[in-house]
């Protein structure tokens, strides 16, 4: 800030066209006033028009002085020097003058500016009763606009002030807000496309799982049986035997392009390892990953299935949950697998969260969806204050 703007909230910001109009007005406010009470003196042959002169450029050189100095605006203790300074000038203007009690208005904007807000108050309850004084010193009768006007332009002053840095600062939370929600835009549409491409990632890859290559392998099957069945000599056999290794390489041609579509988290690594990762880099509540029974191979749509589920399960208690800690488990056991994700938070009604009324649980109709699209279950235990444990279970009799 290069110079005092009366109505500004003390907050060091570049000046807006308001801002920069308002500081102008308040420069020609205080220096036409000093003009005036100059020219009246001059005009009316006041006894000590000198004086009044005299004071008047002293006024105005102090006030210039503090407006160019950039200390004034970046330090309250030399803001409240230089008040000091405008002050006594203005005393003996007031002294010579009665014309000087209009500088009262303009003062009362540079000390609530440049002071804080009760310091500010009792400056202009100050410079109220200075003005008030400095009135009946030069008049032989009082008034009560003597003492209605300066009280009134210093409540003005003090309204006007309150009331702008409020609008101020309710600009900036709507500017700041604003700006949050166009982030968030660009944030959510960057998801949603990196969501939408890891998506048709996973269902051209159950899709070629679950249709060509069963259909390569069953091809094998059934020319082995064939072979097994026709007698050494038939010249069938080095037809069939072509066949099926043909079905072998494209099998495995099949199963390179299904682990090519597989999310990057399980490309290097098992279910397990891509859990314990995602655990590790959960911001926030403590996340512990544990492993039950024994290891096996899954099918990858259910390996991408479960990974997915604990995204989402993870992402909630992050963002929901006010949770502390957070634990997810594995567990193998000989007919199906069970993925549990369990946190401390305050829990929430599973039966609002399912309608999409409550406030979060949004994912939950998504990991559902997983669960049950694989022949799985999924359940949500929660309540009000008692945390939420989320669990999946897929059958591996489904396993091919």
């Amino acid at each position: 800030m290069t110079a005092p703007a009366a109505l500004l909230p003390p907050v060091s910001r570049a000046l807006t066209p308001v801002s920069k109009v308002l500081r102008l007005c308040l420069h020609a406010l205080l220096l036409g006033l000093l003009a005036l009470a100059a020219g009246r003196a001059v005009a009316d042959s006041a006894p000590r028009a000198g004086w009044v002169i005299a004071a008047c450029a002293v006024l105005a050189a102090v006030y210039t002085a503090g407006v160019r100095a950039p200390a004034v605006h970046s330090s309250p203790r030399a803001g409240a020097v230089w008040l000091a300074g405008l002050g006594a000038a203005w005393a003996a203007l007031l002294a010579v003058s009665p014309d000087g009690l209009w500088i009262a208005f303009p003062l009362y904007f540079l000390e609530l500016h440049l002071l804080r807000l009760r310091w500010g108050v009792a400056a202009v309850a100050v410079t109220a009763c200075a003005a008030i004084g400095g009135f009946l010193a030069h008049s032989s009768t009082a008034t009560p606009g003597a003492f209605l006007g300066p009280l009134l332009g210093g409540a003005v002053a003090v309204a006007t002030v309150l009331g702008y840095q409020a609008l101020y600062r309710e600009s900036e939370r709507r500017r700041e807000l604003i700006e949050e929600l166009i982030t968030t835009r660009a944030e959510l549409a960057a998801a949603e496309r990196g969501a939408g491409i890891l998506a048709e990632r996973e269902r051209l890859a159950r899709e070629i799982h679950d249709t060509l290559a069963q259909g390569l392998s069953s091809i094998q099957l059934l020319l082995r049986a064939a072979e097994r069945a026709l007698p050494q000599e038939a010249p069938a056999l080095e037809h069939i035997a072509r066949a099926r290794e043909a079905a072998q390489e494209n099998l495995a041609e099949a199963r390179r392009f299904v682990r090519a579509l597989t999310p990057p988290d399980l490309e290097h690594g098992s279910l397990a390892a891509a859990l314990e990762r995602l655990c590790a880099g959960v911001p926030g509540p403590r996340v512990r990953f544990s492993l039950s029974g024994s290891p096996r191979v899954l099918p990858t749509p259910y390996e991408v299935a479960l990974l997915r589920i604990a995204q989402s399960a993870l992402a909630n208690v992050v963002r929901h949950a006010r949770a502390g800690r957070a634990e997810i488990t594995l567990t193998f056991m000989d007919a199906s697998v069970t993925l549990d994700v369990v946190d401390d938070g305050h829990g929430f009604d599973p039966s609002s969260a399912a309608s999409g009324s409550g406030d979060g649980g949004f994912g939950l109709p998504a990991m559902r969806s997983r669960a049950e699209t694989l022949g799985g279950l999924f359940t949500v235990e929660s309540g009000p204050g008692q945390g939420t444990a989320v669990a999946v279970t897929l059958p591996l009799a489904l396993e091919a």
